[in-house]
């Protein structure tokens, strides 16, 4: 396969290692052989023959690699570079006006004096990390013999990156990397939502980040943007391109004017890269389908299905009703390729370095254009191996230290954000050691989904016991806490625990999900099942926050009562999630309590799709109500930003706080105690639909920071959904 076609062709390259490591070393000396001769694709052709498996494969992709020669990066300021032999960056200062004479000219002497401390700057992060990336790399792919040559491509093109990065993103690197827990402190809020949704374009969004502000939000998490194939796109979790902005959004030269004007505003930028694999519209894809096996190597591809018949005896499924199995046939080829997730996006192989690289290159790609956030789209899954269940194995973790390490090299103001949707004991290992760290932040997946299975039990003995696992880890660890994204709800439990009350992991299951589409008696939750499995009765849960807490039923009955409870259910819940540790991240729409939206099925490319009850378009005529005080939306709207604010003011908050949860002998109220020093917050909770007592004797005064009442905390009666924010004064 691909690995021994390399090897043949690469040959020659053997001992190039020394070379390239002297002109990484070397500092200035590398870029004057590159641009002096202006012809990195010579140094690289020294290399040529050995190479020509990465340079073919480079050209047809032209999109992926015109990044991929450092030379064809810069080719637009080739002229810039030849001036700046000491690599002044007015590449970098130039990249979107190519007039470095003019720029040089109106900014001479700051330009001279940048770049030689610019340079410096890059080459000690790079000399930080380089031993470390060198022998990660050499392990992972240890059975190429020319693997330095791709590990030398790979620095070269680092450094290509870091040239073509902005001043104003290299001032913003300078000043998170004076200040690494810039990220970590109460004062960021996040929001994700759909450009398309909120305001159909990124300039419309543009126009709107007003109200962006207004929510109080300062990180901004864009869903899926990229170019993927109408119809076969997975919500754009399906990439076609990831160089090219979806047309009907705007252009990527929008996309990276948007980010700035963020930046001015003090908003991040989140976006999804999606790692496990491609659309099968990508362009290597195409190639592969065409019978080019270099490119064919980029995937999982299998001539009969003995193979994959061994990897579906240990895989699980992830659609098992929409897209069952692992592989699909292609019958135009008479090939099997490996598709954990839909037909359409195929599993990328990264056993071949050529695949990694890319892939990195396309991520340096997007940070260059402005994104803060990096979201590891699926992250666990990207290593396969026969014999295992494909999912969190030791490579994974060794590509995201490696990716940590270059972002840290070329763009130290970027984070990585994981997602994993995994069991607690998973999740964890994904932020690394405190020498070796991997993510920034995780998903709070396990908190989101006990939290939901509180509502429906009205027992909190679950999720007690998350929230203290969690007050236990090291306060380094960041957590982003959701009660809603634009993904269903997954049943994740902890269900070994669950036993001590003779819950069953099936029947719960089942309850949880008609408790939550209204079946259950009682129940005033509404929304829709997702891939419902017949087999295993198992199924995931689709809807809003506002329609889960029963404001779309009491809203249809007309029934006053049950509005206004479930208006404090979906307050109470959001006081809750702002009360834990880590990053509140909100779902667009949820801060004016959308309903589901139904009108999915009338588009033949949703239909089948139940995740879209929770993706419909923001209703900006419902939005110019949150300034009422009788509405629903001017309710939640307004307590939910006053909450935000005080999150945001008051220390108590702090990740450095010390954080427990506070038995106040009822199951259905949670209590969690925050204390900092002599500060001193508890936040109490009632998830019962009647009124209830939380048993407590406090000493001292306290102010409920909400009403900003005076009071003692002493046997605290709250009504049902009730809930108080309350400080020692």
């Amino acid at each position: 396969m691909a690995k021994k076609r390399l090897q043949k062709k690469r040959a020659i390259t053997q001992k190039q290692e020394p070379e390239i490591l002297k002109v990484e070393t070397s500092k200035t000396e590398p870029v004057k052989v590159e641009t002096s001769k202006t012809e990195p694709v010579k140094v690289e052709t020294s290399k040529v023959e050995p190479v020509k498996v990465e340079t073919s494969r480079t050209e047809p992709v032209k999109l992926e690699t015109s990044r991929v020669e450092p030379a064809k990066v810069e080719t637009s300021k080739v002229e810039a570079v030849k001036v700046e032999t000491s690599r002044v960056e007015p590449v970098k200062v130039e990249t979107a006006k190519v007039e470095p004479v003019k720029v040089e000219t109106a900014k001479k002497e700051p330009v001279k004096l940048e770049a030689p401390a610019d340079m410096n700057i890059y080459n000690e992060r790079f000399q930080k990390h380089y031993d470390e990336l060198k022998w990660l790399y050499c392990e992972l792919y240890q059975d190429r013999e020319d693997v330095m040559s791709y590990l030398n491509d790979l620095t070269a093109n680092m450094k290509a990156f870091y040239n073509d990065r902005n001043a104003a993103l290299r001032t913003s690197d300078r000043k998170r990397e004076a200040d690494p827990d810039w990220y970590k402190r109460n004062n960021l809020l996040g929001m994700m939502m759909y450009v398309n949704n909120f305001a159909h374009t990124l300039k419309g969004l543009e126009e709107n980040l007003d109200y962006v502000q207004e929510c109080n939000v300062n990180y901004l998490h864009l869903m899926p943007l990229l170019a993927s194939p109408e119809g076969r796109s997975d919500g754009g979790y399906a990439v076609a391109d990831f160089r090219t902005v979806q047309p009907e959004l705007g252009t990527m030269d929008d996309f990276a004017e948007l980010t700035s004007k963020c930046h001015e505003k003090g908003i991040n930028i989140c976006l999804d890269f999606v790692m496990n694999h491609t659309s099968e519209d990508h362009e290597w894809a195409k190639r592969a389908r065409a019978g080019e096996k270099e490119y064919q190597d980029r995937y999982f591809f299998f001539d009969s299905y003995d193979i994959p018949a061994l990897y579906e005896e240990t895989c699980p499924q992830v659609f098992p009703t929409t897209a069952p199995g692992n592989f699909t046939w292609l019958d135009d080829i008479h090939k099997h390729v490996m598709t954990t997730f839909y037909p359409y996006q195929w599993d990328l192989n990264y056993r071949n370095p050529v695949v990694f690289n890319e892939m990195v290159y396309n991520m340096l790609y997007l940070a260059n254009q402005g994104v803060d956030i990096v979201r590891l789209d699926a992250v666990p899954y990207i290593w396969k191996q026969l014999g295992t269940n494909c999912r969190n194995l030791p490579q994974v973790h060794t590509i995201v230290r490696m990716m940590r390490m270059i972002c840290e090299i070329v763009c130290p103001g970027v984070l990585l954000l994981g997602e994993v949707v995994m069991a607690p004991e998973k999740v964890v290992p994904y932020f690394g050691t405190v020498e070796k760290p991997e993510c920034h932040i995780l998903y709070n997946v396990t908190t989101m989904a006990s939290t939901w299975h509180t509502v429906a039990t009205k027992d909190v003995s679950l999720l007690r016991r998350q929230l203290d696992i969690l007050g236990s880890l090291p306060k380094e660890y960041i957590f982003q806490n959701y009660l809603r994204c634009h993904d269903d709800i997954g049943w994740g439990l902890d269900y070994d625990f669950l036993k001590n009350f003779s819950i069953d992991e099936v029947s719960h299951k089942k309850f949880l999900n008609d408790f939550f589409t209204g079946k259950h008696p009682g129940s005033d939750s509404r929304g829709e099942l997702y891939n419902d499995d017949p087999v295993t009765q198992d199924a995931r849960f689709c809807g809003t926050t506002a329609s889960m807490c029963g404001i779309e039923a009491a809203l249809f009955e007309k029934n006053d009562e049950k509005l206004e409870r479930g208006i404090r259910e979906d307050l109470m819940l959001h006081a809750y999630m702002l009360t834990q540790s880590g990053i509140p991240m909100l779902y667009s729409s949820d801060e004016i309590g959308r309903l589901n939206d139904y009108s999915y099925k009338d588009d033949p490319d949703k239909a089948a799709d139940s995740r879209y009850i929770h993706r419909g378009a923001f209703q900006w005529d419902l939005a110019k109500k949150r300034k009422s005080k009788t509405s629903v939306e001017g309710q939640i709207f307004q307590t939910l930003s006053r909450m935000e604010q005080i999150r945001r003011q008051e220390s108590v908050f702090d990740k450095d706080c010390d954080v427990y949860t506070y038995d106040v002998h009822d199951d259905s109220i949670l209590c969690i105690l925050r204390q900092k020093g002599n500060e001193r917050f508890i936040g109490i909770f009632n998830f019962s639909d009647s009124e209830k007592t939380a048993w407590m004797q406090e000493e001292g005064t306290f102010r409920d920071l909400i009403t900003d009442q005076t009071l003692e905390l002493k046997d605290v009666v709250l009504p049902a959904y009730g809930f108080m924010w309350c400080k020692r004064m």
